[in-house]
Formats: structure tokens, C-alpha cells, sequence
């Protein structure tokens, strides 16, 4: 209770204070801009954190990251336009509220949705994550090693785009991992006798490359439609019979929300699906979805904006990222040189309870500022792609320069960068890439470790309780889909 109580008193520092409203603001903007998401933004600021306090840097970040939640909500409902992935589903109903006058209506719930389904998970995070934290420092190799599989595999299996794609990406990505000297050998690995790939592969320039050049490159070849004059904006508070119908859908789009970012491949894109599939589901009138259903834009905007929040759990306290989004705030912590896991409670109490802490205030400022701001940023909307993205670029390969100062790194972010560009041209999602990258040199340092414990016996990985568990549970999960079609072609049969 005394690191809970602390912690604000770090989140209240001036210059804390000033970084959660920077943080919140910029993703607000990002989530107002299509196609720059919270994770390109993340990646070009990477460099720029390596000079600001390391709490004050990360309260940005994740400002940024549940910020941009509430801004994609704003170009969904008003130009039918959604400026995050996660806000796609908000467009069926949002946009429909707005056709029939109701702009305001659905911009209200939306705002009401995410601070209740943020606060909510907030919460959850308050209380569960010193909890897991205290569970994982029994944690060893063992444990360590299956949940990096497991995280890696069910991301590349349950996340956007074609299955079989991302774990083609997810492989490259644990490719990526092994360049340069073996930890263990000394033995040098596809570094092409090059002393700039000795000590491997950067995690920025990687980033940049995918998340910040890619889809930059990818937004302008997109971006050629005209942009829709925007709904009028009026009467932005619910009426009580809005706020009556939507309750129950805020309630479960929390859990739902909570739950779900916590998973490995959750986030916020899959939680509001999720949650919208529920509602419709449990609608008696389900033909009302899509039509301008109040619920429609209540479970979707709550659900993102509590995963976005619980997604924090699994890397503060495991050091395991959920999503790519948090594989950035993974590496933004390296940068800072402090490893994200279980000793963050004990030896960096001041970030851990500032991070979580600063989430409070931060809600309590977007939920200020939704609505008056809406103005501003459909204005945004209307600058060129062609002038916003030269100086992107620009920032991008300047950053990345000044992390550290070699010319080669450059090179690097070009490269990844094109490629990037041709994984969203061919339906690749570079988030598996970048997960299995971070987590590739955890597993294979905690598998080989293991392996030493063992005897060489992987057997052993099935003797200890955690990790025995949660390679029976990934054992299940990849077999479900061979079960089904089993299932199936019985049925066909009969």
C-alpha cells in the first residue's frame, strides 16, 4: 500500500504531470490520424526518451498508447473513418448515430465507455499486478521459457491477417533474434563477417523500420480518397435512457476488455470485436447493430480502452509483452536500462507505481478533453499525407541516428522499412515480427538454460507445476484447431 500511496506522489511531480498531458494529447492525435497508430508513433519517440527521466518517459508512452484509443473514436464516428484498428468496429453504429443527428450521442457514450472501461482496468491493475508480480520471483528458466513460446505462438496464431502469415512473420522475427555472437559460445550467427551485426541486431531500428518508415510509406500509397465532410456536433451528453441502455454493455465490455489484454494476441483490436460480437449476440433486437445501436459503440470503445490498460499487467510484472504495442514499451525500458519484470516492484518502485498511477490522471484528462478537442483534430485531419510524412521520415532516421550514432543503423531502418512496406502490401502484420524478436532471445537463453538444468532432458519442462501447465495449455490450443476440423468432417460425413 505504501509503493500504491508513493506513487502518486511521483505522478504529481510537475514534470510527470506535464509528460502524462503530452502523452495523452499526442495519442489522441495519432488515434485521430488513420494508419499512424500508437505503435509507429512509439517507435519514432524511442530515441528521443533515451535523454528524459526514465519514469517520466514511460508515463509518456503509455499515455500515448490508451490515448490513442479515445482518439480513433472521433474520425469513426464522424467521418466513418476509423484512426485505429481498434476503433474499426466503432464505425458501424457511430457512424450510423451520426447520419441521424446523433453525433454528439455517440461521442458522449464513447468517452463515458472508455474512462469507465479504463478506470476499471486500472483498478484490476492496481490489484492483480503486485500479486503476479510477488508469483513470477519463484519464476525460473523453465517457467520463463514456456511462457515466451506461449506468448509468441498464440500470438502469431491469433493475430490479424492470415494465420499461416503470421507465424511466417513470427519466424522471421525469432530469425532476427539469433544474429550475432551466441550468449553462451561466443560463436558469431548470420553476421556476414560484418562487425556492425556482432552484437546483433538492434530492437530500435527494427521498430522504426516496420512500425515508423513502413507504414509511412504504406499510409501514402493508401491515402488517395477525399476525406468526408464531418458530422455536426451537438448535445454531446447521453440522455438517461442512452446511458440505461448502454450500462450493461460498458460492464461487460470492461471485463471483457480486462480480460482479454491481458492475453498474449488480446489488445484492444480483438477485445472490441469481441465485445461487440457479445452484445449483438445477447441483443434481442440484434438487426438494431449496425443501424445506430447505442450498445454498438458502448462494448467496443470500453473494451479497447480496458486492454489497452491491462495489456500493462504481463509486462511490468513478467516482462512478457502482449501485444506489439507493449514490445515497444519493452524496448523503451531497455533503453532506459531497466529490464521490465517481477524485480520492477522492488528495485524500481517509483516507475512501477508512477506508470500505473499516472493512468488515473490520464483518464481523468481524456475524458476532459474528448469532446472539446474534436474540432481541432478533424481540422488536423485535413493536412496533406504528402507534407506530414517527409518530416516524419526525417525525425525517423534523425532519432534513430542519436540512440547510437552510427551511420549503419540508418541503413538498417531503410531496410526495414521496405520491408515493413511489403508486409502490410502482402497482408504480413509486422506485430508478430517484432514480438517473437523481443522475446526470441528471452526463450532461447531460458530454454538452453533449462536444457542445462535438465540434463539435457526437455521432459523436465513437464515436471515443474507452471511450466508444465502452460505447455499443456499450448499444447491445447494448437490442437483446438485440428480438433474442430475433425469434428467438421464427421459431420459432413453423417
Amino acid at each position: 500500500m505504501g509503493g500504491f500511496i508513493d506513487g502518486f506522489g511521483v505522478v504529481l511531480e510537475p514534470a510527470n504531470l506535464l509528460y502524462c498531458l503530452v502523452g495523452v494529447v499526442i495519442g489522441m492525435l495519432i488515434g485521430v490520424l488513420p494508419g499512424l497508430g500508437p505503435a509507429a508513433t512509439i517507435a519514432i519517440l524511442l530515441p528521443i526518451t533515451y535523454g528524459v527521466e526514465p519514469v517520466s518517459a514511460i508515463i509518456m508512452l503509455a499515455g500515448i498508447f490508451y490515448g490513442a484509443q479515445y482518439g480513433g473514436t472521433i474520425t469513426s464516428v464522424l467521418l466513418r473513418l476509423p484512426g485505429e484498428a481498434s476503433s474499426v468496429v466503432t464505425v458501424f453504429d457511430g457512424f450510423a448515430l451520426a447520419k441521424q443527428g446523433r453525433a454528439g450521442t455517440a461521442l458522449g457514450i464513447a468517452a463515458i465507455g472508455s474512462f469507465i472501461g479504463g478506470t476499471v482496468s486500472i483498478i484490476g491493475l492496481t490489484l492483480l499486478a503486485p500479486v503476479v508480480a510477488g508469483v513470477a520471483l519463484d519464476f525460473g528458466p523453465p517457467e520463463y521459457a514456456a511462457l515466451s513460446l506461449f506468448g509468441v505462438l498464440l500470438v502469431a496464431t491469433v493475430g490479424n491477417g492470415g494465420r499461416l502469415k503470421s507465424v511466417i512473420a513470427a519466424g522471421v522475427g525469432l530469425l532476427l533474434a539469433t544474429v550475432g555472437r551466441d550468449t553462451f559460445t561466443g560463436a558469431s550467427r548470420f553476421t556476414f563477417d560484418s562487425l556492425n551485426l556482432a552484437d546483433g541486431i538492434d530492437f530500435v531500428p527494427i521498430a522504426m523500420g516496420l512500425f515508423g518508415l513502413g507504414e509511412i510509406l504504406y499510409n501514402l500509397e493508401e491515402r488517395h480518397h477525399k476525406l468526408q465532410t464531418p458530422a455536426a456536433v451537438a448535445n454531446v451528453w447521453p440522455s438517461r435512457a442512452d446511458l440505461r441502455q448502454a450500462r450493461g454493455a460498458i460492464g461487460r465490455g470492461s471485463v471483457i476488455g480486462f480480460v482479454l489484454g491481458v492475453l498474449p494476441g488480446g489488445g484492444a483490436t480483438l477485445s472490441s470485436l469481441v465485445a461487440y460480437a457479445v452484445e449483438k449476440r445477447r441483443s434481442k433486437e440484434p438487426e438494431r447493430f449496425g443501424r445506430g445501436a447505442v450498445e454498438g459503440v458502448a462494448a467496443p470503445e470500453t473494451a479497447n480502452n480496458a486492454a489497452a490498460t491491462s495489456s500493462f499487467i504481463p509486462l511490468l510484472t513478467l516482462g512478457i509483452p502482449a501485444n506489439a504495442t507493449m514490445a515497444l514499451m519493452f524496448g523503451a525500458l531497455l533503453i532506459q536500462g531497466i529490464p521490465p519484470g517481477p524485480q520492477m516492484v522492488s528495485e524500481h518502485p517509483d516507475l512501477f507505481w508512477g506508470v500505473i498511477n499516472s493512468m488515473y490522471l490520464g483518464n481523468i484528462l481524456l475524458l476532459i478533453m474528448s469532446i472539446p478537442l474534436v474540432g481541432v483534430f478533424v481540422k488536423i485531419l485535413k493536412v496533406r499525407p504528402a507534407v506530414l510524412a517527409p518530416i516524419t521520415v526525417l525525425i525517423t532516421l534523425l532519432g534513430v541516428y542519436t540512440v547510437a550514432n552510427q551511420v549503419f543503423d540508418i541503413f538498417l531502418v531503410i531496410v526495414f522499412g521496405v520491408l515493413g512496406y511489403l508486409m502490410k502490401k502482402f497482408g504480413f502484420e509486422p506485430g508478430p515480427l517484432v514480438l517473437a524478436f523481443v522475446l526470441g532471445s528471452v526463450m532461447e537463453t531460458a530454454v538452453r538454460q533449462s536444457l542445462l538444468i535438465f540434463g539435457g532432458n526437455p521432459g523436465g519442462f513437464f515436471t515443474r507445476p507452471i511450466s508444465g501447465t502452460v505447455l499443456v495449455a499450448l499444447i491445447i490450443v494448437l490442437a483446438l484447431p485440428a480438433i474442430r476440423a475433425l469434428v467438421r468432417r464427421q459431420k459432413e460425413r453423417v
